[in-house]
């Protein structure tokens, strides 16, 4: 069985894991950890507080600094009330497709990784191949940057990073950071009929997201020159609002799901600091001339930080090398690439599969982005033998 099939196989077994970042990923990681045990790599789980869920993070060849870094996420995003036309768990194939949940999102990537593991078993004399497979990168790359943490007390720390997020076998050395917070509204609750005498949450909770909206106009003005992200612009979307019980009752709590992808560190700074000035100087005094009980409370899901592009790197020469690419390019999308950068890695984003397939019902990852995916690994094995 050549390599293709091998990762169409796994991948067919990665899929049948339901990994939504809601749930435990103890499962995926044992199936991965089995397959690379089996091949002789030296594997280590780092759990979350919890402990129901785990980084993996995988070595083939000497236990050394300067190794190259295969990382993906286990993870996918819910499938709920989105229409599929078969079961978003049992990969399925049709007329050149694989289809499923997480098949270029990023499973794919994956499967392709352990497929190549025994012939880097064979290659990785000299120079070290390691993995790493994170949990809840869709909720906010909670799990790479706790792995982050594990990496940088590691003397054996990889000196570049090839990150598989779907890119069409693009070659990505920059992208924005995405960074993603909870606002929660305080108020008192009331009759309908007297909506003076409560603290309506929800409308303090549009008056915020007005405020955000306002504060996205602005960033536009704030663009860097020659900025090459499409847009060129750091970004604010409202995700969700919650909040109310009745038409006749006055809320009391409300929610507002938010989330800004800087192109700059400066452009984070401003949107924080204006969003609780406004809160400090005008939304909360008049809450609590209501109700000195009200109160507004912003948690941070994650701030992950963007990929820089170097004009030293490592992995994009390498990869450009493995793939006979010439070009790179930008996304504006979010990936854990800018945490492994921040460890002093040359950080690549490029795997199988397009980010314009992710999240949707009926993913499917092309078998042909697979088979350009297990190529360059291929080639990278090759080399290093």
């Amino acid at each position: 069985m050549d390599h293709l099939d091998t990762s169409i196989n796994v991948l067919s077994d990665l899929i049948a894991f339901p990994t939504v970042s809601t749930d435990s990923n103890l499962a995926i990681i044992d199936y991965l950890a089995d397959r690379l045990i089996a091949v002789g790599a030296k594997v280590t789980r780092y759990h979350d507080v919890s402990g129901g869920k785990a980084n993996l993070y995988a070595t083939l060849g000497p236990e050394r600094a300067g190794g190259i870094l295969l990382a993906g996420h286990t993870d996918v995003v819910p499938v709920t009330e989105q229409r599929w036309s078969s079961d978003p768990f049992e990969m399925t194939s049709d007329k050149g497709r694989l289809y499923g949940r997480g098949t270029c999102d990023m499973k794919g990537f994956i499967a392709a990784c352990i497929a190549l593991a025994p012939a880097f078993a064979r290659s990785a004399t000299r120079r070290p191949v390691h993995f790493a497979f994170t949990y809840d990168e869709e909720t906010g790359c909670l799990g790479a940057a706790d792995l982050a943490q594990h990496l940088a007390a590691r003397d054996d720390r990889p000196s570049l990073a090839i990150i598989g997020e779907p890119t069409s076998m693009r070659l990505i050395e920059g992208h924005k950071g995405c960074c993603e917070y909870s606002t929660h509204f305080t108020g008192r609750e009331g009759h309908g009929s007297q909506p003076e005498l409560g603290v309506n949450a929800v409308e303090y909770a549009v008056r915020y997201i007005n405020r955000l909206m306002d504060l996205r106009a602005d960033l536009q003005g704030r663009a860097p020159k020659n900025s090459t992200f499409d847009p060129p612009y750091s970004t604010i979307n409202v995700g969700a609002l919650h909040g109310g019980i009745a038409h006749n009752v006055i809320p009391g709590l409300a929610t507002v799901d938010w989330e800004t992808r800087p192109v700059q560190p400066g452009d984070l700074a401003h949107v924080k600091t204006t969003m609780q000035r406004y809160c400090d100087d005008v939304l909360l005094p008049q809450m609590q001339a209501v109700w000195s009980g009200a109160n507004i409370v912003t948690e941070t899901i994650g701030e992950t930080v963007g990929l820089e592009p170097m004009a030293d790197n490592e992995a994009r020469d390498l990869v450009m090398e493995l793939t006979g690419t010439n070009g790179t390019d930008v996304v504006s999308f979010g990936t854990e690439a800018g945490i492994f950068q921040s460890l002093g890695m040359a950080a690549l984003v490029c795997g199988p599969g397009s980010i314009e397939q992710a999240h949707k019902p009926d993913e499917y990852i092309e078998i042909s982005q697979l088979s350009s995916c297990v190529d360059m690994l291929e080639r990278l094995s090759a080399r290093l033998g």
